[in-house]
């Protein structure tokens, strides 16, 4: 069974890493092309919206996701291969199993899980040319191409440093653990799986006067509303007005 990647959703990993507010993601990455007046009752609730997305290394809500999600933007069909248990993260060592870097291991510098991808920092890079114009030869920028976990990498076994593939199980306290098949050994999940934008570890992050507590973010405080800002104010104020507008004509 196979799916294309514009039926999956964002990853937990890419979530966890952005610590953003689900509400943001969604709202970044919609676009929405005609949607009915809501709440009245001569208009059926519809709307047309893109719900199929290309992903790629760019995050999805970068402006970057959003501009090769343009509409009219012509791609090649990609398809992805569902993942049940997801087994790779961020601060893994692995061996590269294909490509002039076959049989290297490197660390895992980022997860993108919506295409069963991981970038290995050093290994697995191209070239590719930037800026070139008629008077200048432009830059050539060396950078690392995404690998499949499917069959493009395999994790190393910390005890002996060698490749092995893994098991879900559970220990005897009811943790679920990788567990490298070759040798029975636990391998950990890196420290660096906790990193974020935000912090290194979410234990040792202070929060400071002008951060925005979690459960404020999840409260709408903005409700949109057909008024200007002196009616705002007047509203705050407990102000009426009692004065009468003269007729207006338009010729």
């Amino acid at each position: 069974m196979r799916l294309t990647s514009a039926f999956w959703k964002i990853g937990d990993i890419s979530k966890k890493f952005s610590n953003l507010p689900d509400t943001y993601i969604k709202r970044s990455m919609e676009q929405v092309y005609w949607k009915t007046p809501r709440g009245k009752p001569q208009y059926l609730p519809r709307t047309v919206e893109r719900k199929k997305y290309r992903f790629t290394t760019n995050r999805p809500w970068t402006g970057q996701f959003r501009q090769q999600n343009m509409p009219g933007t012509i791609r090649k069909k990609v398809f992805v291969e569902p993942v049940a248990n997801w087994s790779f993260f961020k601060g893994d060592r692995v061996e590269v199993l294909v490509g002039k870097d076959k049989g290297k291991q490197g660390i895992v510098n980022q997860v993108i899980q919506e295409r069963n991808w991981v970038i290995v920092g050093g290994l697995n890079c191209h070239h590719r040319k930037v800026a070139e114009e008629k008077d200048y030869p432009g830059i050539v920028i060396k950078s690392e191409a995404p690998l499949l976990v499917t069959h493009q990498v395999r994790l190393v076994d910390p005890s002996d440093l060698l490749g092995t593939g893994i098991e879900w199980r559970y220990t005897e306290d009811g943790e679920k653990v990788r567990v490298s098949t070759r040798t029975g050994r636990i391998i950990p999940i890196p420290q660096t799986n906790e990193e974020t934008h935000d912090y290194k570890s979410k234990s040792v992050y202070v929060e400071r006067p002008k951060d925005t507590l979690a459960d404020v973010v999840k409260e709408i405080t903005f409700k949109p509303a057909l008024r200007t800002f002196e009616m705002d104010i007047m509203q705050e104020m407990g102000i009426e007005e009692e004065r009468i507008p003269k007729k207006t004509f338009w010729y």
